[in-house]
């Protein structure tokens, strides 16, 4: 699994890039073939940050994007998202 991480109009350190890897790293737990995970990080007009991640799975792409006050949160937020999303993929796929 392959994950690529975009800083949009401004440079991401090596602390925020390795923490997107770390908590996006942990949704392989809830489907096993996971492609690639595409992050793009921006910022809002209003000072909030923005975390839009792309989850390529064989036959579909899941897409979560979230607002907060920080980078981390935003993350976060997407990875809880994007794990009960393919939780939900992976029983309609395959069953309980």
């Amino acid at each position: 699994m392959e994950i690529k991480v975009q800083s949009i109009k401004f440079d991401a350190d090596s602390r925020l890039l390795e923490f997107a890897d770390k908590k996006l790293s942990k949704l392989s737990k809830f489907f096993d073939n996971i492609i690639r995970i595409d992050v793009a990080l921006s910022c809002e007009p209003d000072h909030k940050k923005k975390a839009h991640v792309q989850v390529a799975i064989p036959g579909e792409d899941l897409h979560v994007e979230k607002v907060s006050d920080s980078f981390e949160n935003a993350i976060e937020a997407c990875e809880t998202v994007l794990s009960d999303l393919l939780v939900k993929v992976k029983e309609k796929r395959f069953g309980k």
